[in-house]
């Protein structure tokens, strides 16, 4: 079992930046897969970044090319999604997710483990 505890997220002026955080239970972090989805009000759960087990392979939603990075930190159990240049369109309730694979992951069903959510909004 993995339990997963996202922070960071709140209110922020257009254009400005955040950085969530997703902590994780265990001693097998280093075996998991690891991605960041969003859910915007009225709309279905999406993929916004993923990253394999050891940092060397990211992905990201084109949406947030060139403003997110998703990164983590093995030691410290904690996945990082850095986000610059944000817009209101980005406002969402982020979720970090894990599944134990070498790969890297962009559907949200092949992913076993959820956080709860951190709400991040952007004003205009």
């Amino acid at each position: 079992q993995v339990q997963l505890v996202e922070s960071g997220g709140g209110l922020v002026q257009a254009g400005g930046s955040l950085r969530l955080s997703c902590a994780a239970s265990g001693r097998t972090f280093s075996s998991y897969a690891m991605g960041w989805f969003r859910q915007a009000p009225g709309k279905e759960r999406e993929f916004v970044a993923a990253i394999n087990w050891s940092g060397g392979i990211t992905y990201y939603t084109d949406s947030v090319k060139g403003r997110f990075t998703i990164s983590r930190d093995n030691a410290k159990n904690t996945v990082y999604l850095q986000m610059n240049s944000l817009k209101p369109e980005d406002t969402a309730v982020y979720y970090c997710a894990a599944v134990r694979t070498t790969g890297i992951v962009t559907m949200s069903s092949s992913y076993d483990y959820w956080g709860q959510g951190t709400q991040v909004t952007v004003s205009s």
